[in-house]
């Protein structure tokens, strides 16, 4: 069988072979100011052929679109997209660093918006209709229906809203992958159905993508492995932030607060939420499930230890050795898996009936408890706020996670009198952990909170300030008290300086 046979073999419904085009013709197919919606959710599953080809359109043409994804994207999609001026609008989360740039100097109008909701803003009328969808799929039945990828984000609403949809097939992915995804696009408001997820097992959706043949306008093939994830090893202040976590979810097992299967877990992305995972497989923990968004290494080393039996999520994100393991023994994973539309992963109505442990990373927090996970110096855009917020605010435990100090010399305190910018307020964080310690918030009034936080969570380079600046404060009076000319004094410092340390001590 020759390569083009393996690849048609790929398509079951006969009308789409006689769409197949390159990945430049499909480029040349979107008009410029056209609004996209594209595959790809926390760099897996992404389009990796189409995307990029109008990336290098754009280098040439004065065109560009307003792009919808799941989450960020992979390879150097968006960097590509950013610097060849090839987006007008960007949402509703990316982690790109030359992207990043052009959101921050005003060149793209980036939406950040809680991953749960995008769909619901685009069924709402709340932002402009997708026109086209871009999806990856691992293969097409008889009824021109798409098997999705490591991924599925926000593509069934988008090949279901969209007028005109371009199939990206990735012939890297096996065919084999399919029977982990459920797919399901809820009714529009008013009077939705009830989501019917009850364990993090059940599923409510089909194994595919629906959509209407007719409006498929081309098929492409790819032959690209998704970006893999870069995790670098748990070192110091990971391992301590794992061990504080850790320790508090055994001293809750001990008064009976929760079993050793604790409840169903979510955490973050990125080295801190992975450690925090790992650590779980030396802990007296047993029969863990996870509800969350992004699989990451950490998932697959927990089923490979026992420790873990379910896991539901929106992607499969992980390093080059996971993915091939994953794909080597996929038969062993394939029934503890289960890949749903984000609007399912995070809605919060799903993750308040499971009572979910929800784990996520912040930037920096203050002494009261307020979280601020997007924002550098309160001005520029790190990456966004993701699923954090769906999930803070909804869970059993809303726990975030983050070192005390970190740079050259400790000189950022990521705790703070008042952090530069709130996602998450104080009434939404049960837990805050630094490799300092870890400060149980719930049931505290402000002031309790600030003495806990304080006491446990700041590293000792800032602890003795920051203690004055409340103890001064106080004096001024008020329910959650501030010295509002002082408040910023550490960002003020920092961006003068380089460093919240006092001159003198720098």
């Amino acid at each position: 069988m020759t390569k083009e046979d393996i690849q048609l073999d790929r398509i079951k419904f006969d009308d789409y072979k006689k769409k197949i085009i390159s990945a430049e013709e499909a480029a040349n197919l979107i008009p410029n100011k056209a609004v996209v919606g594209a595959s790809g959710f926390t760099k897996a599953g992404d389009s990796k052929s189409v995307l990029p080809a109008f990336a290098q359109r754009a280098a040439k043409e004065d065109v560009a679109i307003s792009l919808i994804t799941g989450a960020s994207l992979g390879q150097t999609t968006d960097a590509d997209l950013a610097a060849n001026h090839a987006l007008i609008r960007r949402m509703p989360f990316q982690a790109d660093a030359v992207l990043r740039k052009s959101i921050n100097n005003s060149e793209v109008k980036y939406v950040d918006q809680h991953l749960s909701e995008t769909i619901e803003q685009l069924q709402c009328g709340h932002i402009a209709p997708v026109e086209f969808a871009i999806i990856e799929a691992s293969h097409i039945d008889e009824n021109g229906f798409i098997y999705p990828t490591t991924s599925i984000g926000n593509s069934a609403y988008f090949a279901a809203a969209a007028d005109k949809i371009i199939i990206e097939i990735n012939t890297q992915v096996p065919t084999s992958f399919s029977g982990i995804h459920d797919n399901c696009v809820p009714s529009k408001y008013p009077n939705r159905e009830i989501i019917p997820i009850q364990t993090v097992k059940d599923r409510i959706g089909e194994n595919f993508i629906r959509l209407d043949p007719s409006k498929v306008i081309g098929v492409v093939f790819t032959n690209i492995l998704d970006t893999p994830a870069q995790l670098s090893e748990p070192d110091v202040k990971t391992t301590a932030i794992s061990k504080n976590l850790l320790k508090f979810f055994v001293e809750e097992i001990e008064k009976g607060a929760l079993t050793k299967s604790l409840l169903p877990l979510q955490a973050g992305i990125g080295k801190v939420a992975n450690a925090v995972l790992t650590g779980f497989i030396d802990g007296p923990f047993e029969n863990l499930t996870m509800y969350s968004e992004v699989l990451q290494d950490s998932t697959f080393d927990l089923f490979d230890s026992g420790k873990m039996t379910f896991a539901s999520g929106s992607s499969i994100t992980v390093t080059e050795d996971c993915y091939h393991r994953i794909i080597d023994n996929f038969e062993t994973y394939k029934d503890k898996l289960i890949l749903r539309p984000q609007n399912i992963s995070n809605a919060p109505e799903v993750i308040r009936r499971l009572g979910i442990i929800a784990i996520n990373t912040a930037i920096e927090f203050d002494i009261y408890g307020n979280v601020n996970s997007t924002h550098i110096g309160g001005n520029k855009m790190m990456n966004g706020i993701g699923g954090s917020g769906d999930f803070a605010r909804n869970a059993y435990l809303s726990i975030f996670v983050t070192q005390a100090a970190s740079k050259n010399n400790n000189s950022i305190s990521h705790v703070l009198p008042m952090v530069s910018h709130v996602d998450h307020t104080e009434h939404d964080v049960d837990v805050l952990v630094t490799d300092q310690g870890l400060a149980d918030l719930r049931g505290l009034s402000p002031r309790e909170r600030a003495e806990v936080i304080i006491e446990n969570c700041v590293h000792p380079d800032y602890k003795n300030e920051i203690r004055d600046y409340y103890e001064r404060a106080k004096e001024k009076g008020g329910h959650t008290p501030h010295i509002l000319e002082e408040a910023f004094n550490f960002h003020i410092r920092y961006s003068e300086t380089g460093s919240m340390k006092p001159q003198q001590e720098k």
